[in-house]
């Protein structure tokens, strides 16, 4: 059975990719989700909070949260607390470029249209094969319209696309109030692929310490039904790579995101809660 498929340019020898997760944060368990059969790997976020750390302390992660699920689980937005130093991840990337034969795809999480953008062409320097960029921002500001807010994250496609030689997917969460005008808008900005959904960041209320404590759930199997439902939509109505993430769990999930119209499937839960 032939199941090499095409993402982003890249020939993969099947549609099933580890999407963004811990399991990258080190070159053995970039090694280890090779071994184990992946496709492709994408990293797990730098966050733009990291990169402007020095300058910047976030001290709410309820006000802003640029957060998808399983890139999270380790890095909130406060200084001190990430696993790799900007410098550290270009250097991982360098490295993991060298030890595996299968595509590397960088992976960089922000909203703000700052200098933080310029990493992606240090992380196309180090080698990677492709750069996933990760839009999620949890507006607060009444006063923000949503063309605004739209047209923010289109402007930073924008000048991402024209910065970069490698291709570039955009991750984003469903929460548009047309979301097949902004799929549209995306590929017209430079978008290579989308890559739905994220997932919302949600703290919840300790009522014994009366703070705020993170919580990242695992993903279902359930949880395909709404990339499922966009992704046969938008299929032949845009000149674009489509990557289903949320909810692939079982080979019964990949199967269904390969009939919607989806070029690869990516699944981090099942590899967090069960092994590679």
């Amino acid at each position: 059975m032939n199941l090499t498929t095409k993402y982003l340019g890249l020939s993969l020898k099947h549609p099933i990719v580890p999407s963004a997760s811990p399991l990258s944060y080190s070159l053995n368990g970039i090694r280890q989700l090779e071994d184990a059969g992946a496709s492709a790997i994408v990293m797990h976020s730098l966050f733009e909070e990291q990169i402007k750390r020095d300058d910047q302390v976030y001290d709410n992660y309820i006000d802003y949260g640029s957060f998808s699920f399983f890139e999270a689980l380790d890095a909130n937005p406060i200084a001190g607390a990430f696993s790799h130093d900007p410098e550290t991840y270009v250097e991982l990337l360098r490295y993991a470029k060298d030890a595996v034969d299968i595509p590397i795809i960088a992976s960089l999480n922000g909203v703000s249209h700052d200098n933080w953008l310029r990493y992606g062409g240090y992380l196309e320097e180090a080698g990677a094969d492709a750069i996933e960029l990760n839009l999620y921002n949890l507006v607060t500001d009444p006063n923000m319209t949503a063309q605004q807010i739209e047209e923010n994250y289109f402007n930073i496609v924008r000048t991402m696309h024209s910065a970069l030689s490698i291709p570039l997917s955009v991750k984003v969460g469903p929460h548009f109030t047309n979301f097949a005008f902004v799929a549209k808008r995306f590929a017209q900005t430079g978008a290579n692929s989308l890559v739905l959904f994220n997932r919302l960041y949600q703290p919840d209320f300790d009522i014994d310490t009366l703070g705020t404590t993170p919580k990242v759930f695992y993903s279902k199997s359930s949880d395909i039904q709404l990339p499922l439902q966009w992704i046969s939509t938008l299929y032949g109505q845009l000149s674009i790579d489509f990557a289903l993430t949320s909810g692939v769990h079982t080979y019964i999930d990949v199967l269904k995101g390969i009939m919607a119209g989806a070029t690869v499937t990516m699944m981090a839960s099942e590899l967090m809660q069960n092994g590679t």
